[in-house]
């Protein structure tokens, strides 16, 4: 992207639009660390790979990670999203996943729309050095509790 824009007018933009652009970022993101982290490998384990990032339920257990993380900005962003009525809703997802989902997505079209794309790498990072630790204590601290 040539020029960022300032965080007043990507704010400005609907939290939905911001999710349409964070899905295409977070979805290249994702192909890229999952390419070279395995390096030259077939096409259908890359795809395999990025699947298990990429969906709504992995989606909105990196948003649950990344909560203490966000910046008061970025948690507004990202209630924005999660909170918006959208028409449709990923099939063999829940809900509260799609939602949650859907906010993570719009923190990252965001940050990427106002070229802060060093922050939008570090999240990402920082979301899945948080699943796996979460998986290597036995799954998610959500099923844990209570």
């Amino acid at each position: 992207m040539e020029e960022s824009l300032s965080r007043a007018d990507a704010s400005q933009y609907s939290p939905l639009t911001l999710a349409f652009v964070g899905d295409g970022v977070f979805d290249l993101v994702i192909r890229t660390m999952v390419t070279t982290a395995g390096g030259n490998r077939p096409v259908k384990k890359l795809h395999r790979d990025k699947a298990a990032i990429v969906n709504a339920h992995a989606q909105a257990q990196m948003a649950e990670v990344l909560q203490p993380y966000l910046t008061d900005e970025e948690k507004g962003i990202f209630r924005r999203g999660r909170n918006a009525h959208s028409v449709t809703v990923a099939k063999n997802q829940t809900v509260s996943d799609y939602r949650a989902a859907t906010g993570l997505e719009a923190v990252c079209g965001w940050l990427y729309m106002t070229g802060q794309m060093k922050r939008l790498l570090e999240l990402v990072e920082q979301g899945l050095d948080g699943m796996e630790e979460s998986d290597a204590k036995g799954g998610d601290q959500s099923s844990q509790e209570g």
